[in-house]
């Protein structure tokens, strides 16, 4: 469909922060950067960021609009999706196309692909995947210049104004414990709480911007942290935005960084010599477990191993595809993966995308999947695992007293527990439905929750199902 007239946008399309739909014919006089991306996908995670940059950075000479196509069955709730997208504070046009209607006008075939419109309507050329953002931006640069000056004056696009409200957290992901403190990464915050358990704020790592600064907490900067994981008194997080894991020294408050050079690509393996020189790919999850830190990459779909005595980096397992498949090593695939849980010589891996719980041997690198048949099979139903089902789990967590692995199902909003050694899966009943949860600590019979989409941290008692809120930073 190359240089044909760009397909209008059809009524059926949910514009989630407009004031009134959008029409092709408002989008002529600039090159047109039209995205089809999914919410809850690394790739277009990171692809939407790019295009937030080239949009800065080419000003009066491109428009840019977000087309989200849901691939879970929650994700067709526009208001869900226009909360997940908010956590991106995007500033651009986002339209919503439950029944990939504007996807098959297109002709797409995956997320995230933009498609490049010239300044006249026509479809020029289509970009697939979420390539090096210098390779998108020479071709937005070149159609820009070509552009032809507009005498004619079109409808301007007007953005809607709406925003989370202003709660004390905003986007909670991670959670640790250690004793009686309870550590929170206040993702959309730019920063890590350190609280008692009853929700009182000790100390904030972080000044509360983004940033990718070391140093004393008030003054250091994080973007967007998301796992935690904490052994004595070092406190480390993967810093997603920053595509580099911290860490922060307890005793002292500092924060360093272990590894991360700020931007994105696949670390090598080897000895870590100067920790700004390793490029990691949107590390979302860290754990530790006999010396070694473990991290969870869901933009290249890895899993590494870190040495903390030695500093080698190694790949643990992950081939880089987006895939559910089992093998040793470097033959494995994950899909998305965005926690993890160690302990002993094993990882286990919660697989968003893949809907999935995996295992990972340290020692021989060998993965097999505990839960979960592919990246496109979910659903909400317990049971022997053959036949069990999650929809886009984002958190898992060990406990400590009994052989089971509590499970933040998102897609679900519910909490599950997978009683190892061969168990079942099953559903905690709780009181209410939970939004979007991502995070689990758990520890003496009570599971610590990160209620993401409702900027809160709950706390359950398993034995008694007593299920409240911890007014943290209230």
């Amino acid at each position: 469909m190359d240089a044909q007239t760009a397909p209008e946008f059809p009524s059926s399309l949910d514009w989630l922060n407009l004031t009134e739909p959008l029409r092709m014919a408002q989008l002529r006089g600039k090159v047109c950067a039209l995205a089809f991306i999914n919410a809850g996908s690394a790739w277009s995670t990171q692809r939407l960021s790019d295009l937030a940059h080239l949009h800065a950075r080419h000003g009066e000479r491109l428009n840019v609009v977000a087309v989200h196509v849901p691939k879970f069955e929650h994700e067709r709730d526009p208001r869900r999706v226009a909360k997940r997208l908010r956590r991106q504070q995007i500033g651009f046009p986002v339209a919503h196309d439950p029944d990939w209607t504007l996807w098959q006008h297109y002709g797409i075939e995956a997320w995230p692909t933009v498609v490049l419109i010239d300044g006249e309507g026509r479809v020029r050329e289509r970009v697939v995947g979420d390539g090096p953002v210098r390779e998108l931006d020479a071709r937005v640069g070149e159609l820009a210049d070509g552009l032809v000056p507009q005498s004619r004056s079109v409808r301007p696009i007007e953005l809607r104004r709406s925003g989370e409200p202003a709660l004390p957290l905003c986007f909670p992901v991670g959670l640790a414990l250690s004793g009686n403190y309870l550590y929170v990464a206040d993702s959309n915050h730019h920063r890590i709480l350190e609280c008692d358990q009853s929700g009182r704020v000790l100390r904030q790592f972080g000044s509360g911007g983004p940033g990718f600064i070391d140093g004393p907490m008030e003054l250091a900067a994080f973007n967007r942290p998301q796992g935690l994981a904490v052994e004595r008194d070092l406190l480390y997080v993967a810093d997603g935005g920053n595509h580099a894991v911290r860490r922060i020294q307890l005793r002292t408050g500092d924060i360093d960084t272990v590894f991360g050079a700020g931007r994105r690509g696949t670390a090598a393996d080897g000895t870590v010599a100067d920790a700004r020189a390793v490029v990691m790919d949107q590390p979302r999850a860290v754990a530790l477990s006999g010396g070694r830190l473990f991290v969870a990459t869901s933009g290249d779909n890895r899993i590494w191993s870190y040495d903390l005595g030695n500093h080698e980096l190694r790949r643990l397992a992950g081939s880089g595809a987006l895939e559910v498949a089992d093998g040793n090593g470097a033959e494995a695939a994950f899909a998305e993966p965005v926690a993890l849980a160690a302990v002993q010589q094993v990882v286990y891996v919660c697989d968003a995308a893949g809907s999935a719980v995996r295992s990972v041997n340290i020692r021989t690198g060998q993965v097999q999947t505990l839960l979960g048949q592919g990246p496109w099979e979910f659903g909400d139903a317990d049971g022997k695992r053959v036949s069990a089902r999650l929809q886009q789990p984002q958190g898992i967590a060990l406990d400590p007293d009994a052989p089971r692995l509590w499970i933040a199902d998102a897609g679900n909003d519910s909490l599950r527990c997978l009683r190892l050694g061969g168990g079942e899966l099953t559903s905690f009943e709780l009181p209410r439905p939970l939004h979007g949860p991502s995070g689990l600590a758990v520890a003496g019979g009570v599971v610590w929750i990160a209620d993401t989409d409702a900027h809160a941290v709950l706390r359950l008692d398993t034995a008694t199902g007593d299920l409240h809120h911890v007014p943290i930073g209230e």
